[in-house]
């Protein structure tokens, strides 16, 4: 990739459904990438095992949104193998203090236990990463991500590719061209991250995925 990239491109890549990615954090180019299938988290079908909610009515962490998005970012970095260098690090940093980049932290006492953290554009929430420090902290964020994106009026979860892990909380992968449709219809809904207002309590998101399950 050999335009620099500035944040209004890469919003403008998103809107056409490519991303960008790096080699290895230590890599300073791009590629565009466009999946022939595309890994999605079906809002109406996120999956809370038993598990789960014993964590969630349990009380162990703290949940944060937009409070250290930077360490997020960090977190997800952090490990032998990412994508994430530092043009896409600063990048991120920009969309975030722009409003347009949003993370959900999980704390652990003072600790940032886990994390994930996305871009939106319209109704799209384009997930690009997350991290746990602890025993099902990703879970947990994906938990209230996915909470915050619905009462927030979103239809569509990109999560790029698809994980075991996001497999067992219910992400599927469409093809190319269903996912094209599914980024063009969401993309001029008024949804708004910040339209839930405070962190829900975890009895009353365990309520609300209980009616749309």
């Amino acid at each position: 990739m050999s335009t620099t990239l500035t944040p209004e491109i890469l919003l403008s890549a998103y809107a056409g459904g490519v991303f960008p990615m790096a080699e290895h954090r230590g890599d300073t180019t791009l590629f565009w990438v466009d999946p022939r299938q595309r890994g999605i988290l079906p809002l109406d079908g996120f999956h809370l095992s038993r598990s789960l909610r014993k964590t969630l009515r349990s009380g162990r962490f703290r949940i944060t949104f937009d409070v250290d998005f930077d360490g997020v970012v960090d977190g997800c970095a952090d490990r032998d193998e990412t994508w994430i260098n530092a043009t896409l690090a600063t990048l991120y940093s920009q969309l975030h203090r722009a409003r347009v980049a949003h993370s959900v932290e999980v704390w652990d006492g003072d600790t940032l236990a886990g994390g994930v953290f996305g871009i939106t554009l319209g109704g799209a929430f384009f997930g690009e990463s997350m991290f746990s420090g602890r025993r099902d902290a990703s879970k947990v964020a994906l938990a209230y991500l996915v909470d915050r994106l619905n009462m927030g009026g979103f239809a569509l979860f990109d999560t790029q590719f698809i994980t075991p892990h996001l497999r067992s909380l219910g992400g599927v992968e469409v093809p190319r061209a269903c996912y094209r449709q599914m980024l063009d219809a969401a993309l001029p809904l008024p949804a708004d991250f910040d339209r839930q207002g405070p962190v829900p309590d975890p009895y009353s998101l365990l309520q609300r995925n209980a009616q749309t399950s």
